[in-house]
């Protein structure tokens, strides 16, 4: 009896080891797989042979090789099925990279990891498979698109949630978009929703180079918003919502005490309020089901309103940008007071889409229609 205990401990033991050393989105695999099995292992001959790759690698060198590939091809085939399928799911891709990064932080390779190289394959994981490795320009077309979209959050909620703006991601990036004989190609990358890497500078990273070198013609940040589609005017500075992100961490802003986020360990910096600069009448001429508006509401620590321009806005605190007080609004501003400091002149602004309830394909499709229309219909004023 007591070799059982024993052993049982063991188990229970080494079970917690285990689960302590994976991420709270990783923790979520369980469940996800229990309520939609078909989503979560699309890819599981991909990730069976990623984990028997890596528990046979012998040096960091060929980890790297490993994971450099296979994310780049895990991106690559995302966006093949997504389209062979005809599903409008971005689910599949985003419960994928948490099983390949519970494989790297999980399962022992062949060779003694150190945790700085275990980190900088997480992260190389992370970029292959988000198609940050892959935004050369190669179409020849007149202008160059840059968007993004987001992972989906709030799982605690609903764990079978999709994205609209990531299922406009991987259907979008590589493709080429015409209007009155202009072309334009695509490129996109999937942003996830996590507090601490925008504390970090992921945001500012993926585009500083852009905006420095005015190398692209327009900059779109997607997400999903409320019941229509809402070009963003006037992204607030703060985070003002009790929402967690998708590693379970609240910010602590509030409507009465709203909190400046990071950057590399110090306070954001920036203006309460910047202004987007979408070619926003062309965009709302794009015929779908749904209405395009040009959102002036913010909230203040003062009032709630809809400001004409940024000079009402001078002196105020900002609570909630016309995106609200979540990531979807700091995106917008981070990436309009990122473009406004490095003197870019790219129209840069932020696309929120209709919401929709958990999964709802028919729906999704009609909203990528509509995004990839409102692109082209801007093509004649960039």
């Amino acid at each position: 009896m007591k070799n059982v205990l024993l052993a049982t401990g063991i188990i229970a033991s080494s079970f917690n080891a285990l689960a302590a050393n994976l991420t709270t989105e990783e923790l979520r695999i369980e469940k996800a797989t229990a309520a939609m099995p078909n989503v979560v292992t699309a890819f599981s001959d991909d990730v069976a042979s990623l984990k028997e790759s890596w528990q046979s690698v012998s040096s960091y060198q060929q980890a790297t090789d490993l994971i450099n590939s296979y994310a780049k091809q895990l991106w690559r085939d995302a966006k093949q099925r997504i389209v062979k399928s005809n599903s409008f799911d971005d689910r599949e891709l985003y419960w994928a990279r948490l099983q390949s990064s519970k494989v790297i932080r999980a399962s022992k390779p062949g060779f003694v990891m150190t945790d700085a190289e275990q980190s900088a394959l997480l992260t190389m994981l992370e970029n292959g498979s988000r198609g940050r490795t892959e935004l050369a320009y190669t179409k020849n077309t007149d202008k160059k698109i840059l968007l993004t979209g987001f992972d989906p959050f709030l799982l605690d909620r609903h764990i079978n949630q999709s994205n609209p703006s990531g299922v406009a991601a991987l259907l979008l990036d590589g493709q080429v978009i015409k209007y009155k004989g202009v072309t334009a190609e695509i490129n996109t990358v999937m942003v996830p929703v996590r507090y601490t890497d925008f504390d970090q500078g992921i945001i500012e990273q993926l585009l500083a180079p852009y905006y420095a070198l005015n190398n692209v013609d327009m900059v779109v940040t997607v997400s999903m918003g409320g019941k229509d589609f809402d070009l963003e005017r006037f992204p607030g500075k703060r985070r003002s919502v009790t929402a967690p992100d998708n590693a379970n961490i609240v910010y602590g802003g509030t409507a009465t005490d709203p909190k400046i986020s990071s950057l590399n360990d110090r306070p954001l910096p920036g203006n309460e309020f910047v202004e987007f600069s979408l070619p926003v009448k062309q965009m709302q001429k794009a015929a779908g089901p749904f209405p395009i508006n040009d959102n002036h509401k913010v909230v203040t620590l003062e009032k709630a309103f809809e400001p004409k321009s940024l000079k009402e806005l001078e002196g105020a605190t900002a609570v909630k940008g016309g995106g609200g007080g979540y990531l979807s609004n700091e995106i917008s501003y981070r990436s309009i007071r990122l473009r406004n400091e490095l003197n870019s002149d790219i129209p840069t602004g932020h696309i929120h889409t209709p919401r929709i309830a958990q999964f709802e394909p028919k729906t999704e499709a009609k909203i990528v229609q509509q995004i990839q229309t409102m692109l082209e219909m801007s093509l004649t004023a960039l």
